[in-house]
């Protein structure tokens, strides 16, 4: 009796967290896009939302980086929109690597597009909005503050890189808040950059050159650097902190230097990436706005 009353309560649990996170589609540049979307119980009209972007050759598993858990503990919405196939047969997002180059698909509309449909279908804040991605997914989060830099409130790359082909690009002058989490022994996108485009990524910068771009953009003017607590006593990874300080209406650039970490979202538990994630959104969340939408007519 007492494993059946178990069993019994994880499946209520279980149903009730599925309930709660949803497929869902939206035509967006004449294609059928579709996306998963968590909303926590008794999520308020105002929430925000964090937009999560998977790796390339990923999927929109909420599973895969824990952020349901964060969103449930704190009180936001996520997101997880799924990339399309390139010419490789790969899901991603199209971030102007040079095997994209025939590519038409235009994910920075399309995401552009799915946080206004999401904030007007969920009554969803319309400032405290985010943006994190793995790998591919980080790519696009430089890419998505360089060209559409009033979008996400901050953006927070993970294993993720700044191609030399929008740094040469970027002359947005609008602060974005950004945050970085880094392996150094990362040997997919390299601690230590491609200038040669050895990876067949494209040329990118290496991850200290590219935070430090993004924290003179902010005009930050301090900079404050310590260890984290160590969170996995197994691995002997030590985490630097980096945080860039003092910039325009309070912009921060954080970057997280993993010692020994490799391409990872979880970097084997070292840190609580999600809770990582949280702590640097929550900073810049308007605790006074309010969904500037009234109604909610469309449906999916």
């Amino acid at each position: 009796m007492k494993y059946l009353l178990q069993t019994l309560l994880l499946l209520a649990v279980f149903t009730s967290y599925a309930r709660q996170t949803s497929d869902h589609t939206l035509r967006s540049g004449g294609i059928e896009r579709t996306y998963k979307l968590h909303l926590p119980e008794g999520l308020p009209d105002g929430a925000p939302l964090v937009v999560v972007l998977h790796g390339y050759g990923g999927q929109a598993r909420p599973e895969s980086y824990g952020m349901n858990e964060v969103a449930d503990r704190h009180g936001f919405a996520v997101c997880y929109p799924q990339g399309e196939k390139d010419g490789r047969g790969k899901t991603c997002w199209n971030a102007g690597y040079p095997f994209q180059a025939g590519m038409t698909v235009d994910d920075v509309q399309f995401i552009t597009e799915l946080v206004a449909h999401l904030q007007q279908k969920h009554r969803l804040s319309g400032h405290n909005v985010f943006c994190t991605g793995m790998s591919n997914g980080g790519e696009m989060c430089y890419q998505l503050a360089v060209q559409r830099p009033r979008l996400f409130a901050a953006v927070a790359p993970v294993s993720g890189l700044m191609l030399e082909w929008l740094y040469r690009a970027d002359d947005s002058t609008v602060p974005v808040p950004l945050f970085e989490i880094h392996g150094t022994a990362d040997k997919t996108s390299a601690w230590e950059g491609d200038p040669e485009n050895k990876g067949g990524w494209g040329s990118y910068l290496p991850v200290p050159l590219a935070v430090h771009h993004w924290a003179s953009k902010d005009r930050c003017n301090r900079i404050e650097c310590d260890t984290l607590p160590v969170g996995n006593p197994e691995t002997g990874h030590r985490v630097v902190a980096h945080r860039f300080t003092g910039g325009t209406d309070g912009c921060e650039v954080w970057l997280y230097e993993v010692i020994g970490g490799k391409h990872s979202w979880f970097f084997d538990r070292d840190i609580d990436t999600g809770e990582e994630l949280w702590k640097f959104f929550s900073k810049y969340v308007k605790q006074t706005e309010q969904s500037p939408f009234t109604s909610s007519d469309e449906t999916d």
